[in-house]
Formats: C-alpha cells, sequence, structure tokens
C-alpha cells in the first residue's frame, strides 16, 4: 500500500483513495473524513422539536406518506429536508439500499426474517421493520459475504 500526502494551498482540497476492495480501514477513513467536513450528522425535525441526528444513531431513512423518515435507535420519526438521493451522496458506505424508498444504516439490522410469501424482511435494532426487495436482497448478500 502506498500513502501520498500533497500540501498545496493553491489546490483545491480533495481526498482520493484507490482500493481494491472496501475493508475495515476504508470504513475508519471515510468516518475521519466525514467528521473532518462537519457531516457527521443530519437535522431531523419532530412536531416542534428539531435534532441533530448522528450517523451512527440512525436506523433507516425512508419515505412514508411522501415525507423522507429518519428512524433513530429509540424507534422515533424525525422528517428530514432533503431527499433520499442527495442523502445517499452524503451518507457513509454503511447506509445502503435495501428498497426503493429506504436507506438502511447495516450496523443497526439486527437479522433478515423470512416472509410466508418468499419475500424478506429487515429487522432492525429499535424493533422497525421493512421488507428488501429482490434487487437490492443481491447486493446485501455480496456485502455481508466479504
Amino acid at each position: 500500500m502506498k500513502y501520498k500526502l500533497i500540501i498545496d494551498k493553491q489546490a483545491p482540497e480533495q481526498i482520493v483513495a484507490t482500493v481494491h476492495a472496501p475493508s475495515s480501514l476504508t470504513q475508519q477513513i471515510e468516518d475521519l473524513v466525514c467528521r473532518f467536513c462537519g457531516t457527521e450528522h443530519l437535522m431531523g425535525y419532530r412536531d416542534d422539536e428539531m435534532r441533530k441526528l448522528a450517523f451512527c444513531e440512525i436506523e433507516c431513512i425512508t419515505v412514508l406518506d411522501r415525507k423522507v423518515i429518519a428512524i433513530d435507535a429509540d424507534g422515533n420519526h424525525y422528517r428530514i429536508s432533503d431527499s433520499l438521493r442527495d442523502l445517499e451522496t452524503v451518507l457513509p458506505s454503511y447506509f445502503i439500499r435495501i428498497n426503493k424508498s429506504t436507506l438502511a444504516n447495516e450496523h443497526r439490522i439486527v437479522r433478515f426474517y423470512t416472509v410466508f410469501s418468499g419475500g424478506v424482511d429487515a429487522v432492525f435494532a429499535c424493533g422497525y421493520r421493512d421488507y428488501v426487495s429482490r434487487r437490492c436482497l443481491a447486493e446485501i448478500k455480496r456485502r455481508y459475504v466479504e
């Protein structure tokens, strides 16, 4: 592995890492960069309350009644002002898409549950449960095998 640091006050700041496969090291680098950039949380709104939600305490982000909702570790629902597409670019790589309208924190998924109809549900630590689409299941399996 090679490491290269170039300090140039004229150039725009960027961090580029070329790796063969994601690992715990790449995850730690990504977390460090996110913390340094100040993007380690989202603003969530509930009733008259506004709260910073740390990425690590978010179970999943889903669309309910045409609103983007973040569900925290206690099962509380917070409205998020960003779209899922925008959030995908901001969230760390441990947030995975489990269906068309849900991004899940893979560290907070307790288990996968097979339902009678042949589908699969993801069960989160807070008790929330959402279905996993067949299209996303292959990617999830690949990530868990690695």
